[in-house]
């Protein structure tokens, strides 16, 4: 379940009444070099509305304490595209035909399969993102797998122009509606989290550590628990028959 709210700091001071969704209660600090000396490795004491509103500042800070961008163990492929201010820690993997781009980071021993796009995502260590998967201002936790075409948005649809969001992310949390203080947040996605493919998330998702969530589910908007299982109507409903073989014995 989620951990009780703590009191911080910040943009919650202005609405003391919305409930708190700390880091810390779904994904894991960055425990390796070189992000564990950063902000990054800190992440789980922030509460998530704090860290959206100040990431772009934190990234920097980031930026200007690593000494390697790309550590010399990683493997990124030739037809990879990767922005100039990533960092990609060791042991990472990035595959063909894939993009990390616009303040990303990808922690030790995480996994970029085929033709990914990760703009503005923190991946944590040791997670796996399959082929084809596209997550937006996205943090996700340590030993996840998220398999072939998830895809996180990170934008309101009610925003006048999608090119210039201006629409606040909101969710509903426990205790009330959550204020995630950005136009731009797609999910927070729990240490062990293990998902299907074809599955559409955000904006405004956070999925509790351990859960499960199977192929075809779209979900917006709303904090899941740990240990959870999400399912799509339609996933119980599917019926197997044996097709007639005609002109066979």
């Amino acid at each position: 379940m989620l951990a009780v709210p703590k009191p911080v700091t910040g943009l919650r001071k202005e609405a003391l009444a919305m409930p708190s969704l700390h880091i810390g209660v779904f994904i894991s600090s960055a425990t390796q070099e070189p992000l564990k000396d950063t902000p990054y490795g800190d992440l789980e004491n922030y509460e998530l509305a704090d860290f959206l509103t100040a990431w772009s500042d934190l990234h920097r800070e980031a930026l200007a304490t690593v000494t390697q961008r790309i550590h010399p163990t990683a493997f990124v492929h030739p037809s990879a595209i990767i922005g100039d201010d990533v960092i990609i820690g060791p042991n990472v993997r990035v595959h063909e035909f894939s993009t990390v781009r616009k303040g990303s980071v990808l922690c030790a021993g995480a996994s970029v399969g085929f033709n990914c796009e990760v703009t503005k995502s923190f991946v944590g260590e040791n997670t796996v993102l399959g082929h084809r998967i596209g997550i937006n201002h996205t943090l996700v936790g340590t030993d996840a797998h998220l398999s072939a075409g998830v895809s996180v948005a990170a934008i309101s649809m009610w925003s006048d122009d999608l090119r210039r969001p201006d629409r606040e992310i909101i969710m509903r949390a426990p205790g009330g509606i959550y204020r995630c203080g950005t136009a731009q947040f797609g999910a927070v996605i729990g240490d062990r989290v293990q998902t299907g493919s074809s599955i559409g998330l955000g904006p405004g998702v956070a999925i509790g550590r351990d859960s499960r969530i199977s192929s075809g589910v779209t979900l917006a908007g709303r904090a899941i628990p740990d240990h959870s299982v999400l399912s799509a109507p339609h996933t119980a409903d599917t019926h197997v028959r044996i097709r007639p073989q005609r002109g066979r014995p």
